[in-house]
């Protein structure tokens, strides 16, 4: 038997300390509370009907009760969708129907929202009245049995469900433990939306007794004071959030003496902002490479703090960690292995490949291979010290502070607003940001940008809504059908943010 939420009955035997704190609600909690309160929301999960293998999509911001449900659906066998809180109800729906979920959990400020979902709804009052709750057994779960849906966006416009299993996450937590070196007197700071795998660091932190912080929405200010109340030791980071923190006023910059290494993920860490900050705090920056279908570093690679006596580049994703395999092939044919410093597609393989993609059986051959490797879509070399350096993406799809926004899924909502002809969702340039959503117009009558915008606001997440709308007379096109999308960043890389 293999449910990961065992981990929790064995902490909560041999220790007994704090490992989890929500600081809006000053409220900390042991592995014993833990554990109370996801058998407890297992119990009514079960008294709702939820068998094992049955699935349960989460629709709540960042908070306790969102890390308790997840754990409690992993506890009964279940699979869990995790949701982010801006998605917008057909979004949702498709999930639903997709994945026949049985169950939404959400909070009454959603309610009008899971009102009109294909699915009935539960919303949960106070866990912490759960803590002196009796344990509930873990449900029999081996390796193979799936506990998560995680979608993708698909460059279809369709999105994807990576099946992720309790073996795929067993593997991934190990990982995190081991790139992190978490102790129990470790104090760990997350700010990465529980809805993500990046809460895959979270958790590993549990896993290690230490300290687990949340903060539940990301600001500066509240994150620069716990960082110095809490005396971090690990802190979540990306992108955008190290480029803050090497502009910070001098007086600041002290709130980080405590921690001894940040990661950084989600998207391109520009070297000279990597440079800058090694320069300024001398901290080590775990930059890691991964996706959602290998649970972030399950499966992946990692720049450690014993790498930087010679990681004088600052544009490696590092070497694979433990279980993981890198190997860089040819974009047209994955059988046919690159030689080191030529560029390819970036194959991984490990335990902690999902297994494959809910119900899309094509997409599944073309990604996820016979032999075990996984093809991610990603563009890159190997050095001759075995690191592996990312380049571009085979696919179309735009990172915004870790978010992963994919073109044709946008233009395929954008397309149907009334005055547009023709559409490109393309990206340009952020120094903050790494890159923004823009995209390219052939209106039919009259140009209505604003109208477009508003329009993109009510059916889009807000995050892939494009920050700007260029107008043109006919987009650039191969043989007047293929799109040249990289031709549009290039006529609009001046547009760049700074």
């Amino acid at each position: 038997m293999l449910n990961i939420t065992t981990f929790l009955d064995a902490n909560s035997r041999r220790l007994d300390k704090d490992v989890f704190y929500c600081p809006s609600r000053k409220t900390k909690y042991s592995s014993q509370d833990i554990l109370s309160i996801v058998s407890e929301v297992g119990r009514i999960l079960k008294s709702k009907g939820i068998a094992k293998g049955d699935r349960v999509l989460i629709y709540l911001n960042n908070s306790p009760e969102y890390l308790f449900s997840l754990f409690a659906i992993w506890r009964i066998g279940a699979v869990a969708i995790p949701t982010n809180r801006i998605l917008t109800a057909s979004e949702l729906e498709y999930m639903i129907t997709d994945s026949g979920a049985k169950l939404v959990i959400t909070d009454r400020e959603a309610e009008k929202i899971a009102e009109k979902l294909p699915a009935e709804y539960y919303i949960p009052e106070n866990y912490d009245d759960f803590k002196d709750c009796e344990v509930l057994p873990a449900e029999e779960t081996e390796w193979d049995d799936l506990c998560q849906l995680q979608y993708t966006s698909g460059t279809t416009g369709r999105q994807k469900g990576s099946m992720l299993t309790h073996g795929n996450w067993f593997t991934a937590i190990h990982n995190a433990c081991d790139v992190l070196t978490l102790k129990q007197d470790d104090v760990y700071l997350g700010i990465y939306p529980m809805a993500h795998v990046g809460l895959l660091w979270g958790i590993a932190a549990l896993r290690s007794a230490a300290l687990y912080i949340m903060e539940e929405f990301f600001e500066i200010n509240e994150y620069l004071k716990l960082c110095k109340d809490e005396k971090v030791t690990v802190l979540s980071g990306m992108p955008p959030v190290i480029h803050t923190l090497t502009n910070l006023e001098e007086e600041k910059t002290g709130n980080l003496d405590t921690v001894r290494e940040i990661i950084s993920g989600g998207g391109p860490l520009h070297k000279d902002i990597w440079k800058k900050f090694h320069r300024q705090y001398g901290i080590p920056i775990i930059n890691a490479y991964g996706l959602s279908e290998t649970i972030v570093i399950g499966t992946g690679t990692v720049i450690r703090p014993e790498d930087y006596a010679e990681a004088d580049r600052f544009e490696s994703v590092g070497h694979p960690v433990c279980f993981s395999e890198v190997k860089i092939v040819d974009e047209d044919d994955p059988n046919i292995e690159i030689e080191k410093y030529k560029q390819g597609e970036i194959a991984l393989r490990g335990p902690a490949i999902a297994k494959g993609y809910w119900k899309m059986e094509e997409a599944t051959k073309a990604a996820f291979l016979e032999d075990g490797w996984f093809l991610t879509g990603d563009i890159g070399y190997i050095d001759d010290d075995n690191r592996l350096f990312i380049t571009d993406r085979k696919k179309d799809m735009i990172v915004m502070s870790g978010w992963k926004i994919y073109p044709t899924e946008v233009e395929e909502i954008l397309i149907q607003y009334p005055e547009v002809d023709e559409i490109a969702v393309f990206s340009i340039g952020d120094c903050h940001r790494g890159e923004l959503p823009v995209a390219a117009v052939v209106w039919k009558d009259k140009e209505d940008p604003d109208g477009l915008i508003a329009y993109a606001k009510e059916y889009l997440a807000r995050y892939k809504v494009p920050r700007k709308i260029f107008s043109m007379d006919e987009l650039p096109r191969v043989n007047g059908w293929k799109l040249l999308r990289r031709e549009l960043r290039e006529m609009y890389s001046d547009i760049e943010k700074k």
